[in-house]
C-alpha cells in the first residue's frame, strides 16, 4: 500500500460562505466516488484558497461530512501569483491505496478545469 495524492480544484462565483462550503463538498464527494475511497483511507487533506476567498474555512464543509470527523485537515492561502486563477479552492487528498498513479482520478471543476486540462474530464 502507498500514500497517493489526489488533486482537486473548483472555482466559485462569489466570496460567500455557502457557495464556498457547497463547492468544497461537491469536489470532495466527486474525488471520493471517482476513486472509490472512504474517510478511513485518508491520511490527511490539505486545502488551499486564493486570497479573494475569505468568507469561511472550506475545511468546515469536510468536517461536517459523515465519517470525516477524525480526518486531519489543514487550510492555507494559495501562493498569490499575478494573473493566476481567482476564486479557487484546491484540495490535496493524501490517501492510503493500492492504486497506481495512473489509476488515480483527479477532479477539476468549473473554471479550475483550466489549471489541468490534461486531467479534466469533458
Amino acid at each position: 500500500m502507498s500514500v497517493r495524492g489526489i488533486r482537486g480544484a473548483i472555482t466559485v462565483d462569489v466570496n460567500e460562505e455557502q457557495p464556498i462550503l457547497q463547492a468544497t463538498a461537491e469536489m470532495l464527494n466527486l474525488i471520493v466516488s471517482s476513486n472509490h475511497i472512504s474517510p478511513e483511507d485518508i491520511a490527511s487533506v490539505f486545502v488551499t484558497v486564493t486570497g479573494d476567498l475569505d468568507a469561511t474555512f472550506p475545511a468546515r464543509a469536510i468536517r461536517a461530512m459523515e465519517g470525516w470527523e477524525l480526518v486531519p485537515l489543514m487550510c492555507a492561502l494559495e501562493v498569490p501569483v499575478k494573473g493566476s486563477l481567482a476564486m479557487c479552492i484546491r484540495l490535496m487528498v493524501l490517501v492510503n491505496t493500492d492504486k497506481s498513479q495512473q489509476e488515480i482520478e483527479h477532479v477539476y471543476l468549473g473554471g479550475a478545469k483550466a489549471l489541468r486540462p490534461d486531467l479534466s474530464k469533458a
